[in-house]
C-alpha cells in the first residue's frame, strides 16, 4: 500500500513491477512539524513518512506492506517542501538558478502482519540550471512547480532545468528503488516472493 497522493511515486512503484494501492494518509504536515520540529532535513522527511505510513497502517485490517514516503529540498540550510503558488515558486527559482541543492526523501515501511516497520532517508544532489526569468516565469505558470518539494520535477516539465544530479534517480521523483529493495530485505521479504521479477 502506498501512503501517498503522489502520482511520480506510483508511476515509479509501477515501472518497477509492484502494483500498491494507494491510500492517502489524512496527516496534517504544518501541525506535526509545529508540534514536533525537526533539527535536519532528513530528520523532517523521515518523521513526515513514518507519520503518513502509521496513519494508513492503522487503518488496514489485512496483512500489508505500508509505505509512506516525503520528500524535501536541502537550500541554502532550509527544508523546502511544496512551494503552494506559482509566485512562490518563481522566488525559489530565482534562489535555486545556476546552484545546487539536496533532494531528500524519507521512507517508513510498516510491515502489518508482524508489527514492524523500518525507516530511512536517501539523498541526491541536484544541480540546477541557469535558466532565465523568462523560463523561470514560463515554467511556473505551467502549475508543475507549485504542487512538488523543492518547486521542480526531474521526471516533468522541470526536467528542462536539472543539469545533473549525483545519487539515486528514482529519489529525486519520490521514492528510492534501491532504498526500498534493502528496507523490504530488512523486513524478511525480498522482490522475488513479492512477484516483482
Amino acid at each position: 500500500m502506498l501512503a501517498s497522493a503522489s502520482p511520480a511515486r506510483l508511476s515509479t512503484l509501477t515501472a518497477a513491477g509492484l502494483v500498491p494501492e494507494v491510500i492517502v494518509s489524512d496527516v496534517d504536515e504544518d501541525a506535526l512539524t509545529r508540534a514536533r520540529p525537526a533539527a535536519t532535513t532528513a530528520e523532517l522527511a523521515a518523521m513526515l513518512a513514518t507519520a503518513k505510513a502509521e496513519a494508513v497502517a492503522a487503518g488496514v485490517d489485512e496483512p500489508a506492506l505500508v509505505l509512506g514516503c516525503d520528500s524535501l529540498l536541502e537550500f541554502d540550510g532550509r527544508s523546502l517542501g511544496k512551494p503552494g503558488s506559482a509566485e512562490e515558486a518563481a522566488r525559489r527559482w530565482q534562489s535555486m538558478r545556476g546552484r545546487r541543492g539536496t533532494l531528500v526523501t524519507g521512507h517508513c515501511l510498516i510491515d502489518t502482519d508482524s508489527g514492524r516497520a523500518v525507516t530511512e532517508t536517501a539523498s541526491t544532489d541536484v544541480r540546477f540550471a541557469a535558466v532565465s526569468d523568462a523560463e523561470i516565469t514560463a515554467y511556473c505558470a505551467t502549475g508543475e512547480p507549485a504542487g512538488v518539494a523543492g518547486a521542480f520535477t526531474v521526471d516533468g516539465l522541470g526536467g528542462w532545468f536539472v543539469d545533473g544530479i549525483d545519487g539515486d534517480h528514482h529519489n529525486v521523483v519520490g521514492v528510492s528503488l534501491p532504498l526500498l529493495r534493502r528496507m523490504l530485505a530488512g523486513l524478511g521479504h525480498n522482490l522475488v516472493d513479492l512477484g516483482v521479477l
